[in-house]
């Protein structure tokens, strides 16, 4: 019987397999709760729960680790998946009295001209606020982390020449707990349109803690009450998410919805790319582009490196949530 979190308590469903919720070895440590805020749009939803559900089974080692699914309401939901999320997903608002030790927040897709207009704002930066001062880290996932630099220091991104989509070398730029067993030069996936610049972010206090080739920051983070770690990356991706977002794009072109979509970089072997290539010199259809595509094997894998990342995350989860309530213990006693 697996355990999600719906409405701020445990519920149980017997139709669940409990290896999507419960991971590790359960009863040999103290339970480590981590909710995920997902805010990714319908067609994504569901890829992204299963991406960060099976990267932290794997990653969980021996430590037990429950996680739970949140949603904000404000964000637009078809009735299909809203129906499914009604068994799954609690609201957010139950997130502060849930017993959270820590959240990863994901992206959504942005809609109004600003972030700050979108109709979800207001409740997504009270739970960032939240976030920042009630758990022992929060993880903030693409869209996420550039949407949370704007609310706590008004760091704005900034719109690329063009998207940024592939496999890049991620270069370590300092020692830190987080990155220990990590190569000094691993690799990730990128996916995204807009960028924070260090400048912005390391005046303010940020801490960098790895960047890419062109000297663009990957990842970054924010010490204080919650050590706050964000990713401008998705090292989550599994090894097709590429590939798919590629014909995602591609069915857009072709409808005359969009420009045509850039190949994923260093991604695809040389003979996909150019059987790709091929295609833009006839006419083609999605179905074309859906054969190649599947057919090819990625050249890299960034697996290793994400779950030892993600190990470590974990480790420092629960390395501090003992500590924490001893502090708490002590704040109590000394207020009686």
């Amino acid at each position: 019987m697996a355990l999600i979190q719906m409405r701020g308590r445990l519920m149980p469903r017997d139709d669940k397999p409990v290896e999507n919720f419960a991971f590790g070895q359960r009863g040999t440590r103290a339970t480590l709760h981590i909710g995920l805020v997902n805010n990714m749009p319908d067609a994504a939803l569901r890829t992204a729960e299963l991406q960060f559900a099976r990267l932290l089974k794997e990653a969980a080692g021996g430590f037990d680790v429950r996680l739970h699914l949140f949603s904000i309401p404000e964000i637009h939901r078809g009735d299909d998946v809203r129906a499914r999320m009604d068994g799954f997903y609690a609201d957010a608002d139950a997130i502060p009295e849930a017993g959270m030790d820590a959240l990863i927040f994901t992206g959504s897709e942005q809609l109004a001209d600003r972030l700050s207009d979108e109709p979800y704002w207001r409740t997504l930066t009270r739970l960032m606020d939240w976030a920042a001062a009630g758990t022992v880290t929060t993880l903030f996932s693409g869209q996420a982390a550039h949407a949370a630099v704007q609310h706590f220091d008004g760091v704005r991104r900034r719109p690329l020449p063009k998207k940024l989509t592939g496999v890049f070398a991620s270069l370590r730029t300092t020692d830190d707990s987080l990155l220990t067993g990590v190569p000094a030069r691993a690799t990730t996936p990128h996916s995204r349109k807009h960028g924070v610049l260090e400048n912005d972010l390391t005046s303010r206090g940020y801490r960098v803690l790895a960047r890419l080739m062109d000297g663009s920051v990957d990842l970054f983070a924010r010490e204080g009450r919650s050590r706050l770690i964000f990713l401008q990356g998705h090292p989550e991706y599994g090894a097709d998410t590429l590939g798919r977002e590629y014909l995602g794009d591609m069915a857009l072109f072709l409808e005359g919805q969009s420009e045509r979509p850039q190949v994923p970089e260093n991604y695809f072997d040389r003979v996909t790319e150019n059987a790709l290539l091929a295609l833009t010199g006839r006419p083609a259809q999605i179905a074309d582009y859906v054969e190649v595509v599947t057919g090819a094997v990625p050249l890299q894998s960034w697996r290793g490196t994400t779950l030892r990342l993600f190990a470590n995350w974990i480790a420092s989860i629960a390395a501090e949530k003992p500590r924490r309530r001893i502090a708490r213990t002590a704040a109590t006693h000394r207020s009686v």
